[in-house]
């Protein structure tokens, strides 16, 4: 038995809506489609796929929706933090899904600290890699915040 807690609700959310985001990706369905799928069928589902009950369903459907409207102004900055020798396409799908919520969230939600959203996303990473992509994560997201929070990481 792990000593780790259950994932808070902000987490489970953020969970679910990376999974969604690489689903959308994938170009399967639209953003707002996908979040029908994951409030209305995909809750409870246990696994990768789903979303718990409990989960902040207001900051799930704006992290989805939010991030696919600003998909074009998001990869730019994403890829304007990457390292000299990285592209934005040599970046693995699911890592392009945490990264774009958490720059998302950097950018967009002033209400979370940087700091928080920089852990959860690299927490994120976590659940599905080993350590590097969730070092890479942690990097890139990192340099994102220096970017348009600095004032938020000097506290």
């Amino acid at each position: 038995m792990s000593d780790k807690p259950a994932p808070s609700r902000r987490q489970a959310a953020r969970l679910a809506a990376v999974q969604a985001l690489y689903q959308w990706q994938e170009g399967q369905d639209a953003p707002a489609e996908i979040v029908e799928q994951f409030l209305k069928v995909r809750t409870g589902e246990t696994g990768e796929g789903g979303m718990r009950r409990d989960a902040d369903r207001p900051l799930f459907k704006d992290v989805v929706e939010g991030t696919a409207s600003h998909k074009f102004e998001l990869e730019k900055t994403v890829s304007d933090a990457l390292a000299q020798d990285w592209t934005w396409a040599r970046v693995d799908r699911l890592v392009r899904a945490i990264l774009l919520a958490g720059t998302y969230e950097l950018v967009h939600r002033h209400d979370v600290p940087a700091r928080v959203v920089i852990n959860e996303y690299v927490e994120i990473a976590h659940a599905f890699y080993g350590k590097g992509e969730p070092n890479f994560v942690n990097s890139v997201l990192d340099r994102v915040a220096r970017q348009s929070r600095s004032a938020d990481l000097a506290k």
